[in-house]
């Protein structure tokens, strides 16, 4: 970047952590020296219990003044969330209709069915109403992260099925999720809206935003803050956003001691 980023954001599956796994150790520690330094704003598919039981259950170290410069997005920016009063109060919900949430949950189950991908051994449901947005996940919500990854490991399952469930509900926004999912939501709102509401209600520029995620490919669920012109950091596991942090943060500090100086 030409300035130092005023607010670092994060994809949260194989971004942050494993697919539906705890934040690892070392980058809650990681997490918790960048609150330090600028804002944070993490916004992924999963819910807000997801983000509770991954990334807020393990961000010990961080204090309320930490956690009021953390930004949380669920359901790809279809909600927001920040730290208030000690507790975190939801500031928008994006939410779908009962029109809209039955035509997408029988659009993605019959797509599935037709195409063969309805599995029958699962761990959890396949189906789940996230108010605002509706997501299929092939192997259910507990599936472990090897069982996932061996489903679709080229992602053709997943670009098949959304192009299906698409041409269904065609006044939707269907879209390729984590590694086996697939997320329905209002049209015209993916991460690239919930980065440009995230802009006006920070107050921080997109240009002065940088991105981290691990599906900024042309199919990946990240791809639509790259086209709107973010500058965004591909990784490939959380591992790589860790090695990543090990250099930015000193970066940060050495930047805002010599602003101070």
């Amino acid at each position: 970047m030409t300035t130092t980023p005023r607010l670092v954001a994060f994809d949260l599956d194989d971004t942050l952590a494993a697919s539906k796994s705890a934040l690892d150790p070392r980058m809650a520690g990681l997490l918790a020296e960048l609150l330090d330094e600028v804002e944070v704003c993490v916004i992924s598919g999963g819910q807000i219990a997801q983000f509770r039981m991954q990334l807020l259950d393990n961000l010990t170290t961080a204090n309320d003044a930490a956690l009021a410069r953390l930004h949380l997005m669920p359901t790809c920016g279809t909600q927001y969330y920040r730290h208030v009063d000690g507790d975190w109060a939801q500031i928008y919900n994006e939410r779908l209709t009962d029109d809209e949430k039955a035509r997408a949950l029988a659009a993605v189950e019959g797509a599935a069915r037709e195409l063969g991908y309805w599995e029958s051994d699962t761990w959890g449901p396949i189906l789940e109403d996230r108010d605002s947005q509706i997501t299929f996940s092939a192997l259910g919500q507990a599936a472990p992260v090897a069982a996932k990854m061996a489903w679709d490991p080229s992602g053709d399952k997943k670009n098949t099925l959304r192009e299906a469930v698409q041409a269904l509900v065609p006044d939707l926004e269907v879209r390729s999720g984590g590694s086996t999912s697939v997320d329905i939501t209002r049209k015209g709102i993916d991460k690239a809206y919930g980065m440009t509401k995230l802009a006006a209600l920070a107050g921080i520029p997109l240009d002065d935003m940088l991105f981290v995620g691990d599906r900024l490919d042309e199919n990946g669920n990240d791809y639509p803050v790259k086209v709107l012109g973010v500058e965004c950091v591909a990784v490939e596991g959380w591992e790589d956003t860790a090695a990543f942090l090990t250099k930015l943060i000193p970066e940060l500090r050495a930047a805002a001691s010599a602003a101070s100086a």
